[in-house]
């Protein structure tokens, strides 16, 4: 299925570029929670410094690209795997990321600040010892957070994303965050309650650059560092600096200071992700029931191997981590395959192979729970076990389990919302990104709260229903 899958998008890539190779065409992915460098506004474009630099360029470089927010860790790991041709995310440029990506011209110089609440007793870095810190995965914040933990001899907790680790901080679960200090400076002036400690003097001081793998894609390294030469000639970059550092949130958000205005705000953002959820949960239910089914016949096979190769998928699917069976198949599995993989296509995977897993052994579990007694009736009839398996067993037996099929529907529903790890901008992502941009974390995932639990009761409703039909 993942193989058949691949293929099909491997050949429409082939068509593409070959109907677009006059005008190249990259895959780019980036951090959409990190204003002001990127971030989505109330139309759900992506903005930001690094979003204007990078639009800059393509048009006085020629060439095209397609944007994948995600994650930060996932951004950079998805260029390091060949998911994506080039990452541009507020990226610091280390000597450790310098052995894995080769960099552009760096378009930004920045420094590490940190910040505890307002009305916060903490006044300088000792006052950290035994205290949690929370710090964002894979920035640079977090690597300078970690060289002086030792030293002053505090606690570490980690987030994906900057508002939730904001939110952490705000509430008094950890007591500092270290980050890059214009966004830090951003969040507070759009209303973030938090004070920088360090504004004038930040921490090692360093440059954001565009990044490709090691080795490739130098075609398109060389168009970002031309076309940056061109836009700081021009004076495109100071204008697109400007544009952001000076301004606040409002201007790209609207006004979202109540819950109905970040409804009426963000209603498109709200319906693009309901539905990317629905169509996720619907294309995965149905694969991961026949899937599923197929490995409950197996599961009650006369044959032994079949028996053991049902047994051991469903074991070794159901034991993986949803999240870790993501990341292996959209970021490990292309450099084994020499294919990229959509993350629509991840996801769906994702959802076959686990959701599948279930069915199938609660599909076993229905066959085996019909009598036994009705296979020695059937086969004293004459009929032969495949036979009685087809014409007795297995019809009592998707009766007996429908229930648990519909209540897997609703799991499958909910289990979307892992699948924002690898960019799949579902509902839990679109509030994600919401909250990044206005602040206003409490509202939003109340609002999302509300979408799911509308969702879930229209579901829990027909699974009731289909409950009594069955046992009538």
């Amino acid at each position: 299925m993942l193989t058949l899958a691949v293929a099909a998008f491997s050949l429409g890539t082939f068509a593409q570029k070959a109907d677009a190779a006059s005008e190249p065409h990259y895959v780019i992915t980036t951090d959409g929670t990190y204003p002001p460098f990127d971030f989505a506004n109330q139309d759900n474009q992506y903005v930001g410094i690094d979003q204007d630099i990078l639009k800059a360029i393509a048009k006085a470089e020629g060439f095209t690209y397609t944007l994948k927010p995600m994650s930060f860790n996932a951004a950079t790991q998805s260029v390091s795997s060949d998911q994506a041709d080039g990452v541009i995310a507020g990226m610091s440029i280390t000597p450790e990321r310098k052995a894995v990506f080769d960099f552009g011209t760096p378009y930004y110089r920045s420094g590490i600040a940190w910040a505890v609440a307002k009305g916060s007793k903490i006044k300088s870095l000792e006052d950290l010892r035994g205290k949690t810190v929370a710090i964002k995965t894979g920035t640079s914040g977090a690597d300078y957070a970690l060289s002086i933990q030792k030293k002053y001899g505090f606690k570490v907790t980690y987030f994906n994303d900057s508002e939730t680790l904001y939110r952490d901080v705000i509430n008094g679960n950890s007591v500092a965050t270290f980050g890059d200090l214009p966004v830090l400076l951003y969040s507070i002036k759009n209303g973030t309650e938090l004070k920088v400690m360090n504004a004038k003097n930040p921490y090692q001081a360093g440059e954001y650059g565009f990044a490709v793998k090691k080795g490739s894609n130098a075609a398109l390294l060389a168009a970002f560092n031309r076309g940056f030469a061109k836009i700081k000639a021009d004076g495109t970059y100071q204008k697109i600096i400007d544009k952001y550092l000076n301004a606040s949130a409002s201007e790209f958000t609207g006004n979202q200071n109540s819950t109905w205005n970040i409804l009426k705000a963000n209603r498109a953002a709200f319906l693009d992700g309901l539905k990317e959820t629905i169509i996720l949960t619907v294309i995965g239910i149905i694969l991961a029931g026949l899937w599923g089914l197929i490995l409950g016949v197996m599961g009650v096979s006369q044959w032994r191997l079949f028996r053991w190769i049902s047994s051991t998928i469903i074991y070794t699917f159901r034991g993986l981590p949803m999240m870790v069976l993501a990341f292996f198949i959209y970021i490990g599995l292309p450099g084994v395959i020499g294919a990229k993989i959509p993350a629509l296509i991840a996801g769906i995977v994702t959802l076959v192979l686990n959701e599948g897993a279930y069915i199938g052994a609660f599909v076993r579990g229905g066959f085996e729970s019909v009598d036994y007694g009705q296979m020695e009736a059937a086969r004293s009839l004459g009929l032969s076990h495949n036979k009685a398996m087809r014409k007795v067993i297995m019809p009592q037996g998707i009766k007996l389990v429908i229930p648990s099929f519909v209540n897997q529907l609703i799991i499958t529903l909910k289990d979307t919302s892992i699948l924002s790890a690898i960019g799949i901008v579902e509902l839990t992502q679109t509030g994600t990104l919401i909250v990044s941009r206005n602040s206003q974390g409490f509202r939003v995932w109340a609002l999302v709260a509300m979408v799911y639990l509308i969702v879930i009761t229209v579901l829990t409703w027909f699974s009731n229903w289909i409950g009594k039909r069955t046992q009538a």
